[in-house]
């Protein structure tokens, strides 16, 4: 559908010179293919550089910083050089982001090798050499894409339109290839082919740019000049343009982390999240068409965005509250969800920029007033995660930004009501604190049942992080907003994905565990009497509250205890370490990002990483996802280690697999139960028997799933993916008769 669509519409421009209409539609396409790329790069460079805060920040910093270069550059090129047919200048441009785009694997594939490569040799220079590989591979796309908004201007005026409705059509696009993307093109095709349906793309936009359309400047340009002009000087323009990527970003980031808290942090709830962001700035880029861009026309767009951010702060802080009350688990409802949460501000917020473009005609101040935007955006993100929530929390920084907007807005406004604006400001701010929910304080959001004792909260760069204690002695780890783990009640099996790789290899002395969570698994590990262990977590803010949980018994001020805050999967590839036992349980499979700790190159990665007889044991969760996906976890394990085991905690009934890269058949031996040590709550005859199913039956059983890579990201994408954590009491129960089914047992 997706490339027979564009086909037919691309064979129908070509029976007649390009028309507006034509237009919109390339221009529309190429919003499309932009988001789609950056969904792409940020797959790559989370690969490549490992998922850290910094990471993101860093790619944020590269893509962003190239789009601003980018534009800076082609309006000053364009005013020395005046382009005989912007049509075809912005045909170019796309046909060099395709190009780019079809050596994103190479690239990035060299991104990774460098990082493992200068890693040990100048850890401190990591970030540089992480920042500089992101621009070489970007860079250049990156580029192109913020060259287009002045060349817009100009086939603007070619065409006889306006730049605003072109940014429009373009930001539309891009909503439509944010849920594309997560929704069809990744799910059927994967990364790499993906990657070459959107070089099409590109490659289809500079084709019918080749065909005849209007010669530059005959036709009616719709600028401001024939408006009258604008009452804003430059100054002031890129002041309110440098605020509302600000805000706009800020924004973002804070909201987004109540939503995930809402609806899980899955990669499509945060495509759902996006397009409603990218909707409703393309439905102020329409509406700024009709608007005349004078100073008090603005400073009243920008009165409404504020009051509106304030408004809906306590709606947002109680959002998960009315997910779980309308049980919003459809991704339509969802999406409808958060844009009636959220687009009244992004609506107003997102008219200033193409509102401003409008009302100006030179290359140079189109440039100006998008680089001053995106360099404001990249402001924003990066104050938002590293400082103002880190510092205030989720409320007070959404108060700044709506009281920023609300005061800038104010002091361009004008006329004899401006005093009753700033009254009715100051209400809206009224009502905003006075409905507080106290995020941090009293509350934690997705924490929605039952009453707690809020022992710990951190807002970390990349994630909201709380301890809550539930009743005496059983407390939880929640990471935004999801129960990642929970001590004293439903954890069972977590001293278990520790003790089964131990108990199953003859001479443990070296030990990984990647991810902490509360940290009994790490100390199940060391009670069985390990000489050396790494624990690595992505997050310093998951290690920073280990105290909190008494179970883990102080593992991490155990000398023979080493913590590393980094990304798992990097750590294997940089580290030099060698290990007899690795075990690992990340978040849910279907969440964001980590479908690359279940990878068939993660775990050859890790057979790499270990000596002989290693054993791994990996978390399979089957009461938190579907069968085929369960199936396809244990088919991508035997991949790599075929002599492996499945075995099904007694109390949780969550499975654990546990592979070798020795020739012992796994599971018929278990020599460390000759070994003594504290801590073990079942027989050794219980232990044995919980092994369901050993070789031949897990092949059979994985015979029902596909190998799951880093290309076609099986548990990342697609329709369902959102439902896994919602439908899992009926997945539990399905999935365990599957299991004992192949087990040859009765339940």
């Amino acid at each position: 559908m997706r490339a027979g669509f564009t086909t037919t519409g691309m064979s129908r421009m070509t029976e007649s010179r390009v028309s507006r209409s034509a237009l919109y539609f390339l221009v529309m396409t190429g919003g499309v293919a932009a988001l789609s790329w950056e969904v792409l790069w940020q797959l790559h460079a989370a690969l490549a550089i490992g998922v850290s805060a910094s990471g993101t920040a860093i790619t944020l910093v590269a893509l962003m910083g190239g789009m601003t270069v980018g534009s800076l550059w082609m309006g000053r090129y364009s005013s020395g050089h005046p382009l005989a047919n912007p049509l075809r200048t912005y045909g170019w441009l796309e046909l060099c982001i395709g190009l780019c785009g079809l050596l994103l694997g190479v690239g990035f594939d060299a991104v990774e090798l460098l990082d493992t490569a200068v890693y040990w040799a100048a850890p401190t220079a990591a970030p540089l050499i992480h920042l500089l590989g992101i621009v070489a591979v970007v860079g250049i796309p990156s580029l192109a894409m913020g060259a287009s908004i002045p060349v817009f201007g100009l086939v603007a005026r070619q065409f006889g339109t306006s730049i605003a409705a072109l940014y429009g059509f373009n930001t539309f696009g891009a909503a439509l290839g944010c849920l594309l993307t997560a929704f069809a093109v990744l799910p059927a095709l994967g990364v790499a082919h993906a990657a070459i349906l959107l070089a099409t793309l590109n490659f289809g936009i500079f084709a019918v740019t080749r065909l005849p359309s209007p010669e530059a400047g005959t036709q009616d340009t719709v600028s401001q000049r024939s408006r009258g002009g604008s009452s804003l000087g430059p100054v002031q323009a890129s002041v309110i343009v440098f605020a509302s990527g600000f805000a706009t970003f800020t924004l973002e980031v804070a909201w987004f982390r109540a939503f995930r808290a809402a609806f899980n942090s899955t990669t499509t709830s945060f495509a759902l999240m996006l397009a409603a962001v990218l909707v409703p700035l393309a439905a102020g880029a329409a509406m700024a068409r009709r608007l005349q861009g004078g100073r008090r026309e603005i400073g009243d767009v920008l009165v409404g965005a504020g009051m509106f951010i304030l408004l809906s702060t306590p709606v947002i802080e109680r959002f998960d509250m009315l997910a779980s009350q309308y049980v919003v688990s459809v991704a339509a409802s969802r999406f409808v969800f958060v844009l009636g949460a959220i687009g009244p501000s992004v609506f107003l917020l997102g008219i200033a920029l193409p509102l401003l473009l409008q009302s100006q005609d030179a290359e140079r101040v189109w440039a100006r007033l998008y680089a001053v935007n995106t360099a404001g955006a990249i402001c924003g993100a990066l104050c938002a995660a590293w400082v103002l929530l880190p510092t205030i929390g989720f409320a007070r920084t959404v108060w700044v930004v709506g009281l920023g907007i609300l005061t800038l807005g104010l002091l361009n406004a004008s006329g004899n009501r401006q005093i009753l604006k700033a009254v009715a400001g100051v209400i809206c701010l009224g009502l905003a604190v006075g409905f507080e929910s106290a995020v941090g304080r009293h509350r934690v959001i997705g924490a929605t049942e039952g009453d707690f004792e809020l022992v710990e909260f951190a807002e970390a760069p990349d994630s909201t992080i709380a301890v809550v204690e539930l009743e005496p002695g059983v407390r939880s780890l929640y990471i935004d907003g999801f129960q990642a783990t929970t001590e004293g009640m439903s954890s069972h099996y977590m001293a278990w994905m520790g003790r089964l790789p131990m108990l199953l290899h003859p001479d443990p002395k070296n030990a990984l565990v990647i991810c902490f969570g509360t940290g009994q698994t790490a100390n199940a590990v060391r009670q069985e009497g390990v000489e050396h262990l790494d624990v690595v977590d992505v997050s310093a803010a998951v290690l920073g509250m280990a105290g909190h949980f008494p179970r883990n018994q102080g593992v991490l001020t155990d000398p023979r205890v080493s913590s590393i805050t980094m990304d798992g999967r990097a750590w294997l590839r940089r580290s030099d370490q060698r290990y007899d036992v690795l075990t690992l349980e990340a978040m849910p499979p279907t969440f964001a990002g980590v479908n690359a700790l279940y990878s068939h190159e993660f775990y050859q990665l890790a057979a790499a990483r270990m000596n002989p007889s290693g054993v791994v044991a990996q978390w399979l969760p089957i009461h938190a996802m579907n069968e085929y996906r369960a199936r396809s976890i244990a088919a991508t394990f035997i991949a790599t280690f075929p002599n492996a085991v499945l075995w099904i905690d007694p109390i949780d009934r969550t499975g654990i697999l546990v592979g070798t890269t020795g020739g012992a058949v796994m599971g018929s031996d278990w020599p460390g139960l000759e070994r003594e040590a504290p801590g073990r709550d079942m027989s050794d005859a219980e232990i044995r028997e919980r092994a369901f199913l050993h070789r031949d039956a897990l092949h059979a059983y994985a015979d029902g799933g596909a190998v799951i890579t880093d290309d076609n990201q099986i548990l990342a994408y697609g329709f369902g993916v959102d439902r896994d954590l919602i439908d899992s009491p009926t997945y539990a129960e399905r999935n365990y008769a599957v299991v004992l089914e192949y087990a040859g047992r009765r339940l």
